[in-house]
């Protein structure tokens, strides 16, 4: 039986926060939750990529390390790695199935995101991990991830509004909310939040009498490797940087921080896995560079979620940074977002918008968001397009521009750049047009 078809009936009950429907099902597979050590991720921005720099670390030290993300970009599989390594489609299957069986047909059925990630507690503990990384999937108190008495290390890693329609209103809402992942007396690691934000987080780490650690962004070095002080002695920590991005100088250190709480736990992490595991680490979809083909030439095509106001400031800040004349946006996003604030962090006079849905029955209208984004900048052209490629295709096809292409690519000329963003449904959407 495949994934889709089991979790169809699922589908239906949509965002439901709380915590007693995940409490009873765990409850009837044996509690699989309390047998995993863990460590847990919230955040707007950047759990993605500290779950990942965590996972390659800790794999290339010798655990046997599991890591539960969402969403996926192409398949269910992704969801749930072990050692790097994504799910069997057959195992994955199976586990769906068992944790069905369990559901009590005389309680409240659970969400399709609790139904999943019940069955991500069962793998890890079926596959007796040393330690899963688990990412949360909205907000943090009420998540069904948030399960977990003792975490080893909790991880905050940005807080911007996002989801306000299920947190609340305000960053200081929303952190909250995030901040309900927190366990009395478990170290906690923080980002770089704003101060209100900031402020509702370290309010709750003192009233738990939680160790808690803000470690100051890296420094970026030449070639590619970063330095930054340790949380507990200052020393120096150079490590290989392979995620594109200076957000990347703030999202890495948090996941060194929490693998420095670790070290001084017992973990035997050496240097030589921290360098190994940060130069291994992927994260497919965020500031992604790949390629497309147009009229027989290979060009460069920079692919970013971006589906946030938070998360299209760092895209932006990123391609100012490689000294880009022009960008042609190819842009989807779903209804639900915040399509103005999207677009005002992305948008400039010389640009170039390529509108297409998102496959997804929540798209937003892209006749909606073209009348917006003339509201919002006089841009050099706005065209809505039925689907990705014919809009890819468009967007490489002008000759009056000189693009980033494999043949003739160096980032010290100014050229002109094409964005796939807005949403990783998009992204993922993608990426499976190219398997």
């Amino acid at each position: 039986m495949n994934i889709d078809a089991i979790i169809k009936p699922f589908q239906r009950f949509g965002v439901h926060l709380g915590l007693q429907r995940i409490y009873k099902l765990l409850e009837n597979l044996g509690n699989p939750h309390l047998q995993v050590p863990v460590i847990h991720v919230a955040g707007t921005n950047g759990k993605g990529s500290v779950c990942a720099y965590l996972s390659s670390v800790l794999t290339e030290a010798g655990y046997r390390t599991g890591r539960y993300t969402s969403p996926h970009l192409v398949d269910w599989t992704e969801r749930i790695t072990l050692n790097q390594e994504p799910i069997s489609q057959q195992d994955w299957s199976n586990l769906l199935l068992e944790v069905k069986g369990k559901i009590d047909p005389n309680d409240e059925s659970p969400t399709l995101f609790e139904l999943i990630t019940a069955a991500a507690w069962l793998y890890f503990a079926h596959q007796k991990v040393d330690i899963a990384i688990i990412e949360v999937g909205l907000g943090g108190r009420l998540d069904a991830t948030n399960v977990c008495p003792q975490p080893l290390v909790s991880i905050i890693t940005s807080i911007s509004r996002e989801h306000w329609q299920q947190l609340g209103p305000t960053v200081a809402d929303i952190a909250r909310e995030k901040a309900g992942i927190i366990k009395a007396g478990c170290p906690v690691v923080v980002g770089q939040l704003p101060l209100d934000a900031q402020e509702v987080v370290l309010t709750q780490t003192k009233k738990l009498d939680c160790p808690t650690y803000i470690p100051h962004p890296a420094s970026q070095l030449d070639d590619g490797w970063a330095e930054y002080s340790s949380i507990f002695d200052s020393k120096p920590i150079k490590y290989p940087l392979p995620l594109a991005g200076q957000i990347q100088l703030s999202n890495s250190v948090l996941a060194l921080a929490a693998l420095e709480i670790l070290q001084n736990l017992g973990w035997q992490i050496t240097e030589g896995a921290i360098i190994q595991g940060m130069a291994l680490t992927k994260w497919p979809g965020r500031m992604q560079w790949t390629q497309w083909q147009c009229n027989n030439t290979t060009y460069k095509l920079l692919l970013d979620g971006a589906h946030n106001p938070a998360s299209a400031v760092v895209l932006r800040n990123y391609i100012d940074s490689l000294n880009i004349k022009s960008v042609s946006w190819v842009v989807g996003m779903l209804s639900t977002k915040e399509h103005d604030e999207i677009f005002k962090a992305l948008l400039r006079p010389s640009d170039r918008l390529y509108i297409v849905p998102v496959p997804d029955p929540s798209s937003a209208k892209s006749e909606d968001l073209a009348q917006l984004a003339s509201q919002i900048g006089s841009l050099k052209s706005c065209q809505t397009y039925t689907d990705l490629k014919s809009a890819l295709d468009a967007a490489f096809a002008l000759p009056e521009l000189n693009y980033f292409d494999f043949d003739n690519f160096t980032d010290k000329a100014a050229k002109d750049l094409v964005v796939l963003c807005g949403s990783l449904y998009l992204i993922g959407h993608f990426l499976g047009m190219r398997e």
